[in-house]
């Protein structure tokens, strides 16, 4: 039987892989910090009466646990179904397997929480990743663009069907039609990306490279010649009713069931808050995250979530605080190192080397080359 010789990486390339790894647990470890330091100072400064949240403390020590299992449950189902959504988008011939494409899904997560870049780092890693996978890059990209366009309208259809079904009974507040307008904004750059996929002139597409070719991971993808067979896709996306239902239908879980878990995480902490309030609280703060202040709307979520559910919704303070702060924990933070985790496992199981696989990861974070 013939022996296969196994290589040994070259001094260089474990120096290499040392020091893109301790980079990137600096990178990390600044980003979790000044992330946590983000969320201390909102709840000590933004949120009012604090007071009455430290006296609160002791629900920790009475919460029903099993039902902060049954909100992480929740929330990993929220997270699976986010991923039959990729599943369901991506063309069947080629398509990765269903763990594959979740692990994709959980990498570009984990990368959005924690870079400068938020959402764009994150599509160009699930770019690469695909495209190691076998999927091209046209497919992704159409992936990537239906989920987000579409998840935004499934979002905004939620936030209005709670509104109209609760106004009548918690009152009209003027945060309602901030958030309403901002939502017509969301629909309407979403109807112009579908106008830029499916009619889009070229000198448009010329700009957008342009663009996105300053930052990581999306600078040497060739946007124009994606972006018209993306057109095609959504052309076609348009005459599938099936296709359509199947893909909203899973985008509704992943927001239902996400909702699910904070409901559940107050449910723990002794209050049981109206549905409909729940969804509008839940709703409004994830419409507001939309705005570009911090990598997938840290602190923002977890400021408007509160204060709707405390001054709008009758929720004591500290059942508010705790309840959202452990949803959060799921939502957001854990999410980071399985995501991690998830990425080196898809690195390894295509055969590739500790060395490439931390040298690689540096280059996530790595400044655009300038030309």
């Amino acid at each position: 039987m013939k022996r296969v010789k196994l290589r040994t990486p070259k001094k260089d390339e474990l120096k290499g892989a040392q020091r893109s790894t301790a980079k990137l647990i600096r990178r990390f470890a600044i980003r979790g910090a000044s992330g946590f330091i983000a969320l201390l100072v909102i709840e000590y400064f933004v949120l009012p009466e604090l007071a009455g949240f430290r006296k609160s403390l002791h629900l920790i020590t009475q919460a029903n646990y099993l039902l902060v299992v049954v909100g992480i449950v929740l929330e990993a189902l929220s997270l699976s179904a986010y991923g039959k959504l990729t599943q369901t988008l991506l063309p069947v011939r080629n398509r990765p397997s269903y763990s594959q494409i979740l692990r994709i899904d959980l990498a570009s997560l984990s990368v959005s929480h924690v870079l400068p870049g938020g959402t764009a780092s994150g599509a160009g890693l699930s770019l690469r990743l695909m495209n190691s996978s076998g999927v091209s890059g046209a497919d992704t990209g159409f992936a990537i663009a239906t989920q987000g366009i579409g998840s935004a309208l499934v979002l905004n259809a939620l936030l209005w069907v709670s509104l109209i079904v609760s106004i009548p009974f918690a009152g009209f507040n003027k945060l309602y039609l901030t958030v309403a307008l901002l939502g017509a904004v969301l629909i309407g750059v979403a109807a112009s990306l579908i106008y830029l996929f499916t009619k889009g002139k070229r000198h448009s597409l010329e700009i957008l490279t342009t663009v996105t070719k300053r930052l990581p991971l999306l600078r040497r993808f060739d946007f124009i010649g994606a972006f018209e067979k993306i057109g095609q896709r959504v052309t076609s996306l348009m005459a599938d009713p099936d296709l359509l239902k199947r893909a909203a239908i899973w985008a509704t879980l992943n927001w239902i069931l996400d909702a699910g878990s904070l409901w559940v995480m107050l449910a723990a902490f002794g209050r049981v808050v109206n549905p409909d309030y729940l969804l509008v609280a839940y709703s409004v703060a994830n419409v507001m995250a939309v705005l570009p202040i911090t990598p997938s709307g840290l602190g923002v979520i977890e400021a408007f979530s509160t204060l709707l559910l405390v001054q709008f919704f009758s929720v004591p303070r500290g059942i508010a605080i705790l309840g959202v702060i452990t949803w959060r924990l799921f939502n957001f933070w854990v999410p980071i190192p399985v995501g991690v985790v998830s990425y080196v496992s898809l690195k390894i199981s295509s055969g590739r080397g500790a060395a490439d696989v931390t040298m690689e990861l540096d280059k996530i974070d790595s400044p655009p080359e300038l030309e």
